[in-house]
């Protein structure tokens, strides 16, 4: 494959390392192990990414937070695929299981998130300094 659909826009790995926030490195990684491949190659040999590339990249990195594992964001993505390209009871069931797997997830995040903000608010109530400005006797909190 040299290059993409002509008609196609396409996009080299730095700009879609800077669109997607994902460093260069993840991004031959990912193409290396097959999860997502770039649609084209210049004729000097460089990733040509397409739209839709970078929307399954974009779908990769929202994951990432996750914790899913390469393995699995194939899978995810392979049946997002077989679901657009034939939808049946058993594409959609699929799905469904993995948003109830995401959902799962995104709970056990909100709770980390949750202690993550009880151990803040226990080192403020302990004097942390709250910022490098801070200096002792001076508040910077507009409350007091």
């Amino acid at each position: 494959m040299e290059t993409p659909d002509p008609g196609a826009p396409t996009l080299q790995i730095g700009a879609v390392a800077e669109r997607t926030e994902l460093s260069i490195r993840t991004l031959r990684h990912y193409d290396d192990v097959g999860l997502v491949r770039p649609s084209g190659r210049s004729v000097g040999g460089f990733r040509l990414y397409t739209q839709s590339d970078v929307e399954r990249l974009l779908l990769i990195r929202r994951m990432k937070p996750l914790g899913y594992t390469l393995e699995e964001m194939a899978d995810v993505l392979r049946a997002a695929d077989a679901h657009r390209a034939e939808p049946s009871e058993q594409t959609a069931e699929a799905l469904a299981e993995y948003l109830r797997n995401a959902t799962a997830r995104r709970d056990d995040l909100v709770r980390q998130v949750a202690r993550a903000d009880e151990f803040i608010e226990l080192l403020r109530a302990a004097g942390a300094a709250p910022s490098p400005t801070w200096r002792p006797g001076i508040s910077i909190d507009p409350e007091k």
